[in-house]
């Protein structure tokens, strides 16, 4: 078991946590936002994050998942930040949207580089090799597959956000990403009938969520039956997989007994935490992940 943070970010950076919230800096802007595991004390006081923050999200008394920024002069509603590290040059359009999240999950960075890695290494074996991006939100890792030189099928159930991942693609001067406004675990059942085969499949599934035609998706209820079908779905020679979760109550020894009861015995099999360190060296947990590759 390990844990997995990125180190190459140059426009983000995690610059505080605690008292149930964080500080972070992304491009030119800093934002202060809830986060419900950052138990422990702020180490800035508290007229600093005030002082600092460009941006601050109030969440409303009867919805804590919902809410409103507070912006200072000069904070727009919409701005770019870049990733840039080796081989990678990936561009993202950051927005204040209402569910505090801003269109990035930054400790994704680290499956984002191994995805490239992986993918350059598969295509001394299959020239264009086909990556299956499921619950894929604005498409950082489709971005970081397509310009390894995959064939990137992206599919989530919201078509705003299928967009948003859109222009991220023509930020980043790609093309040619497959777009899919479906359910992913209706999708998937598909493809097992239609016989189809990915070398890549990345999973990041949220503990709840709705389809475009009101599918509910229920993490402990059906991530079993998703996996089992993703088995069916990846390439036995060459392949790389990866699966993200972020509810409180799975651990990374839940998602090793998954993957061990779908996929069987698997090569090179990497799994643990996913975390972001801030300025002062507290470790922000940010779920687990369990990812493997044939070579």
């Amino acid at each position: 078991m390990q844990l997995l943070t990125p180190q190459h970010w140059q426009s983000y950076q995690l610059i505080d946590s605690g008292g149930f919230e964080k500080l972070e800096r992304f491009g030119d802007f800093i934002l202060s936002r809830p986060e419900p595991q950052a138990v422990w004390d702020k180490s800035l006081a508290e007229a600093e994050w005030e002082r600092r923050a460009s941006a601050s999200f109030r969440k409303e008394k009867n919805n804590p998942e919902k809410g409103q920024w507070e912006r200072k002069k000069g904070m727009p509603e919409h701005w770019r930040m870049p990733y840039r590290h080796g081989a990678l040059d990936l561009n993202f359009n950051l927005s204040l949207s209402s569910f505090k999240h801003v269109g990035i999950f930054p400790e994704q960075a680290a499956n984002w580089e191994y995805i490239h890695e992986k993918i350059t290494a598969i295509r001394t074996q299959v020239a264009q090799p086909k990556v299956l991006n499921l619950f894929a939100y604005t498409g950082g890792a489709s971005l970081a597959a397509k310009q390894a030189g995959a064939d990137v099928s992206h599919v989530d159930s919201v078509k705003q956000v299928v967009t948003w991942a859109r222009e991220n693609m023509e930020a980043s001067r790609l093309d040619n990403i497959r777009w899919v406004v479906e359910d992913a675990l209706k999708y998937v059942k598909r493809e097992v009938k239609r016989g189809n085969t990915y070398q890549g499949l990345i999973l990041d599934p949220p503990a709840y969520g709705r389809g475009p035609d009101g599918e509910k998706w229920v993490l402990e209820e059906n991530i079993n039956e998703l996996l089992k079908l993703c088995s069916q779905l990846l390439d036995k020679q060459n392949h790389f997989f990866i699966l993200n979760l972020y509810s409180l109550g799975f651990s990374a020894l839940i998602v090793q007994n998954l993957i061990d009861c779908s996929f069987g015995p698997v090569k090179h099999p990497e799994y643990g935490e996913l975390y972001l360190e801030d300025s002062y060296r507290k470790k922000l947990p940010l779920g687990v992940f369990y990812r493997f590759a044939s070579q």
